[in-house]
């Protein structure tokens, strides 16, 4: 069994993981500061992917391509949230944790879970000696990459913008993407994952399909836990008793970019069961 977790390189990225998280850690538990959350977070998924290019040693062409995508957005990433956080002040969802040692070192723990599980897909390429020829599901998985980190970068500078400009205080975002999404970014970045996890799937065999845990537990995690759930509940607090905002939230789809027209036409079943407009997202009744 070790010999198997090591040829994957499972042991060494979990160690390198948790090491990496433990540093940032100690620094937010010392200094009480919360600036480098996403920072930690984002570089260090192109951390894991150079360390199992390098470690491997094949630099077979997907082994490249999979790494250099996953750098690329780890970089756009990690620099884009660190600007952010540095103008907007501190991270919110770590309001209740500051004083609070236990707390705050399970939000770390969580977070190295999470770098450590959503990387598997290019650690397992990587540290993979199976090497195919071109497929269509390394195309199908590059464009969905593609699409990805372009909706998620401009999301991402459509709202700072937004937010950035003072006749903007005190509202929502409803410009580019957001007119469409109420969460076009996290989209996005799920889009991408899948496609990385679809890019990889010419290299897998047998038990090495538990990869897909991997953008399914983001997805999940997005969904139900520290993305949407907690964004759509400060955003009901701040403006549910605004007419305004429930007409935006009734005819805005949660993820998938989509016409309010459309959206706005579409029966409550059908948006629940196909488009994720789960009851955990409105704290208050939106007509």
């Amino acid at each position: 069994m070790g010999t198997i977790i090591d040829s994957h390189f499972l042991a060494p990225t979990a160690i390198l993981t948790v090491g990496y998280q433990l540093i940032f850690f100690i620094v937010t538990a010392l200094l009480k500061i919360d600036k480098v959350t996403d920072f930690a977070g984002s570089t260090n998924f192109l951390i894991l992917a150079v360390l199992t290019l390098v470690l491997k040693g094949t630099w077979h062409f997907r082994q490249v391509v999979l790494s250099l995508l996953v750098v690329t957005w780890g970089l756009r990433l990690g620099f884009f949230l660190l600007m952010r956080i540095l103008q907007w002040g501190e991270d919110r969802r770590l309001d209740k944790m500051r004083g609070n040692l236990g707390r705050l070192a399970i939000f770390w723990i969580f977070q190295a879970a999470w770098v450590w599980t959503v990387s598997l897909p290019v650690t397992v390429v990587n540290a993979s000696d199976r090497n195919p020829s071109l497929q269509a599901e390394d195309i199908i998985g590059w464009i969905m990459w593609s699409v990805g980190v372009s909706i998620e970068a401009a999301a991402d500078q459509q709202k700072l913008k937004f937010k950035n400009s003072a006749e903007n205080i005190g509202k929502w975002c409803t410009v580019g993407l957001w007119k469409c999404s109420r969460h076009p970014n996290y989209f996005g970045e799920i889009l991408l994952w899948w496609g990385i996890f679809v890019a990889s799937t010419p290299v897998l065999k047998g038990a090495e399909w538990l990869v897909i845990f991997g953008p399914l537990f983001l997805t999940l995690l997005l969904f139900f836990v520290s993305g949407i759930p907690l964004l759509e509940k400060s955003a009901d607090k701040k403006f549910g008793n605004m007419a305004a905002y429930r007409e935006y939230k009734r005819t805005t789809s949660p993820l998938i970019p989509l016409p309010t027209v459309v959206y706005g036409n579409l029966p409550s079943w059908l948006k629940t069961t196909f488009l994720f407009e789960f009851p955990l997202y409105s704290r208050s009744p939106v007509p």
